[in-house]
């Protein structure tokens, strides 16, 4: 499949990274020299992005699920470490909602978990289908200098802004164009409670500058905890109380960044991921 690489003994554990919109497998590359000497790291094109050419249903987010983890079993993996960053975090989390069983781990950079009300979904909606019509109708690099102008990519420099912009000009407007549509953050679950049904750890990465993000994700870790403490009051048996404690969220800042970690500080965002996974391993 030209639309995956692979990196590292294929007898390692497996570890999945799914990119952001607008993104491709190989921004992932600059780990890998490290990451494929603890795991067989497979990095995956989302569909409408690099070579997979694969146009989503809408609403798509269980679709796109569904499409890559039948794409990891089909290499021969059955259990597999996982990794999204922004709408890979998302998929990552449908992922983790309807194949459980298959995560070892679970890392989320900078992912929102969901929407918790009608009125937020629809205002969503509106907004995304704005940005939708531009994609279509602008130029791409006009398209591009807009989008790195929102709010959440703030921390970024006018030179780290231009490279995003320049790197990001590969993509296919008409491809991506439907991905979008289909994976609007407006028609997508809340997907905060996933986590309790996994039986592996759960991590949130997140760069000290990204506030919103930080702010979701303790907001997030709130949200688990309260239903940890009302699970207990009800008479939960321990057993089921010590997994509850395994998947809360465990959330990582990283000092010096924003919101795309891994692009702009990629050996940083790797010494953090190895060292959680050793800590949860120890």
């Amino acid at each position: 499949m030209t639309w995956i690489n692979r990196y590292g003994d294929p007898k390692l554990a497996a570890m999945v990274f799914l990119h952001g919109f607008m993104g491709a497998k190989e921004d992932w590359q600059p780990l890998m020299a490290k990451m494929s000497q603890y795991y067989h790291c497979i990095c995956i094109d989302l569909p409408g992005h690099g070579g997979n050419q694969y146009r989503l249903p809408t609403p798509g987010l269980l679709a796109a699920a569904e499409h890559i983890f039948d794409a990891v079993t089909l290499l021969g993996y059955q259990k597999f470490h996982l990794v999204g960053y922004s709408l890979g975090g998302r998929i990552a989390l449908h992922i983790a909602k309807h194949q459980p069983q298959a995560l070892l781990s679970l890392v989320l950079e900078s992912a929102h978990p969901g929407l918790q009300n009608e009125v937020d979904k629809q205002q969503r909606i509106l907004s995304d289908q704005r940005w939708a019509n531009r994609l279509i109708a602008l130029p791409l690099r006009q398209f591009l200098s807009l989008w790195y102008q929102q709010a959440v990519f703030s921390d970024l420099t006018s030179e780290q802004r231009q490279w995003l912009i320049s790197k990001r000009q590969s993509n296919n407007q008409h491809h991506l164009h439907p991905c979008y549509q289909a994976t609007s953050l407006g028609l997508q679950q809340d997907c905060r409670d996933v986590l309790q049904q996994l039986r592996c750890p759960s991590y949130f990465i997140s760069g000290e500058q990204d506030k919103k993000f930080q702010q979701l994700a303790n907001s997030w870790r709130e949200h688990l905890q309260q239903n940890l403490q009302q699970n207990t009051q009800a008479n939960m048996p321990i057993s089921s109380v010590d997994q509850t404690l395994k998947s809360q969220l465990h959330l990582s800042i990283i000092a010096g960044v924003g919101h795309n970690i891994h692009s702009i500080q990629p050996q940083m965002f790797a010494d953090r991921l190895l060292s959680l996974l050793r800590d949860a391993n120890s």
